[in-house]
């Protein structure tokens, strides 16, 4: 993870400042959390705090709603997200060393032009 994207996902910021960020109030915020919609860590006082990331989802609800949808479309929205979130991981499965040096090895020759086939189609190496 970037340091840049590390620091967005530090739960730093209490409920008060998260309101002037985002002109809702604290009942808002609160009905968000309560409908799965945002996820904010909890200190040690058991007070919630918000990362970046956070406030970012927030604003992107409030977005919605002012488009006209409601909390129901929303959790559809997210829902969809994060299961082509899962299906992007399980297409992008890991390749093993060579299967890599197979690609790597297809590509180099398909570039650099070497990749022909003889008269009767079979490689010519």
């Amino acid at each position: 993870m970037k340091e840049k994207d590390l620091r967005r996902s530090l739960s730093v910021l209490p409920i008060g400042t998260v309101m002037k960020l985002t002109s809702l109030t604290a009942r808002q915020i609160r009905y968000y959390e309560e409908q799965g919609l945002v996820s904010p860590e909890r200190n040690e006082g058991n007070r919630r705090m918000y990362s970046l990331n956070d406030i970012d989802e927030i604003l992107e609800i409030k977005d919605y709603l002012s488009e006209g949808m409601n909390i129901s479309k929303i959790k559809k929205v997210y829902e969809q997200r994060k299961q082509d979130e899962l299906n992007n991981k399980d297409t992008h499965k890991n390749l093993s060393d060579e299967e890599a040096r197979k690609i790597l090895s297809d590509e180099l020759l398909n570039v650099g032009g070497l990749n022909y086939k003889d008269v009767k189609g079979n490689n010519s190496f």
